[in-house]
């Protein structure tokens, strides 16, 4: 984890512009009037709280069932230990500290440490009041309209839905003109691990975030400590040199304000679709050569945005898609990130749906009816006729195990012929007999 985190990942260039950058510090000198400097109220620390769930104690030992059953005088005294803290801008050291548990990837061999995934156990008393800052930080953002339009990850009223729709929506209108599409689904490698930090603090500058707020932000990302536990035994302790904080209610946020003006970079009559990390680019043209020509332009453009903020593209998981729905065969598309070659597939999985070179979805149904499945094993053990569970308690399992995979992108692939959506509905009718306890052979009405 230390060394993911560790500057030297980053490209020479991009080392000489961070040294360059960091020898100016970023400061939020303000007169603290602006609403999002004010000091916390008690309505907002019971609201952060009655958010919180029942994680896992950080290092000291803290949990939220301690903060959300104190009673009115003990918030009222805690409210007041927040404020200073707001207020002073000293951030607690113990705050900073997080206490790393590996747990085994399923199914991978749990001898190599590269098969475990951490999670960070951090404070709740900082997790608490991170959800305090982190929602007026959204709503200074949302209000004022500083996040692109093309960002949907972590956003009230958005979701990967929005990119589902517009990307098919994009193509379908291509293909009524018979023109040609190019996509690129962009791959960032170890991005939380590599955000940079001070490129986090300069961007709330130029925002005009001034005062306590971005102060608290310039606090929460310093000198990060961590230990991984195993068992009962603690590592030795380590500094998270770059990135975001994992496990923290911040993080998700500060990295889509790093990577939000990754969409300035991209050039007109292209579209683009941003979902924390998941980036995709898309340009239509009525002949493929020109199409080859524009997204090379746009991704030689994005390419050096991503060269001067320390982000890198993995050119191995980075895929082109050439969507056309003519009959003629036309040579596929070479488009070059980092002067490496990208790989031109005919299907990829973007937020979660397959998508084909034609738009039919036969690939997403299959993938879909194969993940069903294995869903279904679940219940018939727990739908065991002599122990097993009830039917309400069958039916719940059946909606969050099963039906949830089906509803999930339904918008767009629900366009697929009648031939195809067929495929699934065997999965539904085995599902409710399951669940209800009827017989194989029970007619589907």
């Amino acid at each position: 984890i230390s060394k993911n985190s560790s500057s030297q990942h980053y490209s020479p260039k991009f080392q000489a512009i961070k040294k360059q950058h960091e020898k100016k510090p970023v400061k939020f000198t303000s007169d603290n009037t602006e609403d999002y400097n004010q000091p916390f109220s008690l309505l907002e620390l019971k609201q952060a709280l009655q958010k919180s769930n029942d994680s896992a104690v950080g290092p000291d030992d803290i949990h939220y069932r301690l903060l959300t059953n104190l009673p009115e005088s003990s918030l009222t005294l805690l409210l007041t230990v927040f404020n200073s803290i707001w207020e002073s801008g000293i951030f607690p050291p113990s705050w900073r500290e997080a206490t790393i548990v590996a747990i085994p990837k399923p199914g991978k061999d749990s001898s190599d440490p590269n098969n475990y995934r951490p999670i960070a156990l951090t404070s709740c008393l900082c997790k608490t009041m991170e959800r305090m800052v982190n929602n007026r930080l959204m709503w200074v953002l949302e209000s004022k309209g500083l996040l692109a339009s093309e960002q949907c990850g972590f956003r009230k009223n958005r979701s990967t839905a929005d990119h589902l729709v517009r990307f098919d929506s994009y193509i379908r209108n291509a293909f009524a003109k018979k023109e040609h599409v190019l996509a690129i689904f962009f791959d960032l490698e170890k991005a939380y691990d590599t955000t940079w930090k001070h490129g986090i603090l300069s961007d709330l500058y130029d925002l005009d975030f001034r005062g306590h707020l971005p102060t608290f932000i310039d606090g929460f990302l310093s000198h990060r400590l961590f230990q991984v536990r195993a068992g009962s035994t603690l590592s030795d302790t380590y500094e998270q040199e770059m990135g975001v904080p994992q496990g923290s209610i911040l993080s998700p946020v500060l990295f889509s304000l790093k990577i939000n003006n990754i969409v300035k970079s991209v050039l007109k009559g292209s579209e683009a679709s941003l979902f924390v990390d998941d980036f995709a680019l898309c340009i239509r043209a009525k002949f493929l050569p020109h199409a080859q020509r524009l997204m090379q332009l746009c991704v030689n453009s994005v390419q050096d945005w991503i060269s001067n903020n320390g982000f890198k593209f993995s050119t191995s998981k980075t895929v082109c898609m050439h969507f056309c729905n003519q009959r003629n065969h036309f040579a596929e598309p070479s488009i070059l990130l980092d002067k490496t070659p990208i790989k031109v597939v005919s299907e990829a999985k973007f937020l979660g749906v397959v998508f084909d070179r034609t738009l039919s979805y036969s690939s997403h149904v299959n993938y879909l009816k194969t993940n069903c499945l294995k869903a279904l094993d679940i219940l018939k053990v727990v739908g065991h006729t002599d122990w097993g569970a009830d039917q309400k308690t069958l039916l719940c399992l059946y909606r969050a195990l099963v039906r949830s995979k089906l509803d999930y992108g339904c918008i767009v692939y629900g366009a697929a012929s009648n031939n195809i959506l067929k495929k699934l509905d065997p999965i539904h009718h085995q599902g409710l007999r399951i669940a209800l306890g009827a017989f194989r052979t029970s007619p589907v009405t």
